[in-house]
């Protein structure tokens, strides 16, 4: 029992423990890249299946009605791949990177405008969403220029 009791107080030691947290991490890191990795595959698959209906099965004149929605898939694709960077870029280098999370709010807010019905959203969402942008390249500008 004392041995036990040893163990633990060794391990939760801060040098000890600190390793510990930072094994995990790496573990809950590569499990993160790998689920990406599938939900990246699945929406390829999801985008490949829904162009095809679309060019071939859809009514004439149709397919520029659903190209916003072909634009969001692959902008969705793009967020993916960006959050699989970030994720890759941190086992890398065991540090988030500000400046890849900053470009991942771009795409992803810009996705949102290029998909945006004007006939269903108010003027307050477009402000907001102009605001986000605002303070989103600013703070990419800060970034770049502390480089």
């Amino acid at each position: 029992m004392k041995k036990l009791l040893r163990r633990v107080q060794e391990s939760l030691k801060d040098e000890n423990f600190m390793y510990l947290i930072e094994n995990i991490e790496v573990i809950v890191s590569k499990v993160l890249s790998l689920l990406m990795v599938l939900v990246i595959v699945v929406t390829i698959t999801d985008l490949g299946v829904f162009l095809f209906q679309e060019l071939f099965y859809a009514p004439y004149a149709k397919f520029n009605k659903t190209l916003y929605q072909i634009f969001g898939l692959f902008l969705n694709i793009l967020i993916a791949l960006e959050i699989l960077e970030n994720i890759t870029a941190y086992l890398r280098k065991h540090v988030f990177q500000v400046e890849l999370v900053v470009v991942t709010s771009l795409i992803a807010v810009a996705r949102k405008i290029i998909i945006l019905d004007l006939e269903k959203v108010t003027g307050i969402d477009i402000i907001g969403l102009g605001v986000a942008i605002l303070a989103l390249s600013i703070s990419y500008w800060i970034i770049r220029s502390c480089k």
